[in-house]
């Protein structure tokens, strides 16, 4: 079991109160893209980054709540710099989701373009996808710690549809932005998903084995794609670690944190993953998803590729042991 942090402690004080009341339990920019350098070989070094900010209401803590709270846990995880990938088509003149995404800036976090409202390669034609990743790059031009890189939404980077990958590789060149490609997942996103779905059925779930669960995946996760990485290349890369801007990440990610390194992970920053040499490979595999280490694995043939638990009935299943007592 791993030992709650205080700042840990005392947000699960605050949600049983919670739970208690409520029933127990969903323009291009300029930038020039960064140089290639030549980075050492070393062991499990791992940088942490979030998708989809601004996100709505999570499964426990109100909208306005967790930023405040994963802002506090980066700190006491000593993240200095994790990278956040923006979806600005999700702020309104009537909300604080500009706020909050500043507020990760001001914190020293750096901010990328993940499009404008989310759009899915596979399913868009590349002329949309495009005006999509133009709107977000538009909003986030000029903003304090903007990185010129570029997130696929899903990891779709065109699927099965080698002239569309082509095609968007092509754009985002011409748009000086670099792949910010992801080595590390473990759902979190889904796991959230399931934790909300249990608090609205008003199942009562383990908060301990929650947490542990969300842990032990993503440290197994970043065994795993270590492992893949040095049958893949011979060597070490640096990971970067897919999260999600979720209730679960504000609330475990120190735990993560702590755990990574009692196994001998270093934690470095986004700036230092996206300069490794991985970062300046185009993979050509014929399924364009999925993480950077799996692309080129299978671009190399080399099997035993995909994390068990990104396999949403095994996830699930494993949910419903652990977490639910089913």
């Amino acid at each position: 079991m791993i030992a709650l942090s205080s700042r840990g402690l005392l947000l699960l004080l605050l949600l049983v109160g919670f739970l208690y009341a409520a029933p127990r339990f969903a323009m291009p920019v300029e930038a020039p893209i960064a140089e290639e350098t030549a980075v050492s070989v070393s062991n499990k070094r791992i940088a942490f980054s979030f998708d989809d900010t601004p996100r709505g209401m999570g499964a426990f803590l109100e909208k306005d709540e967790r930023p405040r709270l994963l802002i506090e846990a980066l700190e006491t995880a000593g993240i200095e710099q994790a990278a956040f990938f923006i979806n600005p088509g999700r702020i309104t003149p009537s909300d604080n989701d500009a706020e909050i995404v500043a507020s990760y800036a001001a914190a020293g976090h750096v901010l990328a373009n993940h499009t404008a409202h989310h759009s899915k390669l596979a399913s868009t034609s590349v002329e949309k996808f495009l005006v999509d990743v133009d709107e977000a790059a538009e909003w986030l031009d000029g903003k304090p710690n903007f990185r010129p890189w570029f997130r696929f939404p899903h990891l779709d980077e065109g699927s099965k549809d080698k002239a569309k990958r082509d095609a968007v590789r092509k754009a985002l060149k011409r748009r000086g932005l670099m792949n910010g490609y992801v080595t590390v997942d473990a759902s979190d996103w889904y796991m959230e998903e399931l934790a909300l779905q249990a608090s609205k059925a008003g199942q009562t779930m383990d908060w301990n084995a929650l947490r542990d669960l969300f842990v032990e995946s993503y440290l197994e996760s970043a065994n795993f794609s270590d492992d893949l990485a040095r049958r893949t290349l011979d060597r070490a890369p640096v990971q970067m670690i897919l999260l999600h801007d979720t209730d679960l990440a504000a609330m475990f990610v120190d735990d993560l944190a702590a755990a990574l390194k009692k196994d001998g992970w270093q934690i470095v920053t986004a700036d230092e993953a996206y300069r490794d040499p991985i970062a300046f490979m185009e993979p050509d595999v014929e399924f364009a998803d999925g993480t950077r280490i799996q692309m080129l694995a299978a671009e190399r043939g080399i099997g035993n590729r995909w994390y068990m638990r990104n396999d949403q009935k095994v996830a699930k299943k494993l949910f419903a042991e652990r977490v639910l007592r089913d």
